[in-house]
């Protein structure tokens, strides 16, 4: 059974950097997308970022392009996301999610239970 666990929230100042980790046990398959969504309170999970399975393609939501980074490193079966110049509006839950086929923004299958996220200003 396909399980992540998510590591690396905590509490930071606008301004700084924290870097999730999502660590995945159980196999995998090729042709999939690993991403990464954050929730809060009151509103629906929203997409942050993806990369493809082969890492040579991640994709962004507008409001952290430029400022956060996807990748995977298949020998730890690992997908980080790095975020830098964080704002207090990043405040969120963060969750790594995984899956198959097309459309890299919806329908992911498989979720972790979610790393909290707290920017203050």
């Amino acid at each position: 059974q396909l399980q992540f666990v998510e590591s690396g929230g905590g509490l930071v100042q606008a301004g700084g950097s924290l870097r999730l980790a999502c660590a995945a046990s159980g196999r995998t398959f090729g042709n999939n997308y690993m991403g990464w969504f954050r929730q809060v309170p009151e509103k629906e999970r929203e997409f942050v970022a993806a990369i493809n399975w082969s890492g040579g393609s991640t994709y962004y939501a507008d409001s952290v392009k430029g400022r956060f980074t996807i990748a995977r490193d298949y020998a730890k079966n690992t997908v980080y996301l790095q975020m830098n110049s964080l704002k207090p509006e990043d405040t969120a839950v963060y969750f790594c999610a995984l899956k198959y086929g097309a459309n890299v923004y919806t329908g992911y299958n498989y979720w972790g239970q979610g790393t909290q996220v707290t920017v203050s200003s």
